[in-house]
């Protein structure tokens, strides 16, 4: 993740409940995905993505492109319900989600977290997001759009996130932006256990 590129996201996760050290950590953190992308016997798109942050725990995001509601406990952000979907053409994502006018903009793409910098995604196809908090005092929901897009004249994989409180009535939205590292090295004969992902 570039975190000269990327908004800060200090607000968006003390939404999500997390305490200011776990914050803190997280932003002093350098985090790489390893993601893998695939179709199973019945057709269905998986995303898979490992993301290890220097000096905290691996967390594993595996996706099913059904939008179908499936578990997940994750030890960072606790126990979760979520789907997600292919969107082809941002003009037809609809969101889980009612948001208001500027944050549904900057889900789609529209405009940067400021409301005034015109900005658009690179792709026709998009991967929608939306997970909501299980845990008892908390039911915040994170709804993400990932694609790619142009900035400073290079291409990058993106990811607009907006969480909403569990009263919904607060938001926070941040654009994570990632640098492309290349494709992951190739198991050898000696890597027995260890996991690797397709590049994407």
């Amino acid at each position: 993740m570039s975190k000269s590129l990327s908004d800060d996201s200090d607000k968006l996760l003390a939404l999500q409940g997390l305490s200011w050290f776990t914050r803190k950590a997280i932003g002093l953190a350098t985090v790489v995905l390893t993601i893998k992308e695939y179709k199973d016997e019945s057709g269905t798109y998986h995303i898979d993505v490992t993301s290890v942050a220097s000096g905290l725990s691996s967390t594993q995001e595996d996706r099913t492109l059904d939008w179908q509601n499936r578990d997940h406990q994750d030890r960072i952000f606790g126990r979760c319900l979520g789907r997600s979907r292919v969107v082809t053409g941002i003009s037809n994502f609809e969101p889980a989600e009612s948001y208001t006018p500027s944050d549904l903009d900057f889900l789609k793409g529209g405009h940067l977290k400021d409301g005034k910098s015109v900005s658009k995604f690179l792709d026709e196809e998009s991967v929608q997001s939306y997970v909501k908090n299980q845990d008892s005092g908390h039911g915040w929901t994170a709804e993400q759009v990932w694609n790619f897009e142009e900035i400073n004249g290079k291409r990058y994989y993106t990811r607009r996130i907006v969480v909403k409180n569990g009263k919904g009535d607060k938001s926070e939205k941040v654009r994570l932006v990632y640098d492309y590292q290349g494709p992951v090295p190739e198991a050898k004969a000696d890597d027995d256990g260890l996991a690797y992902g397709d590049d994407e």
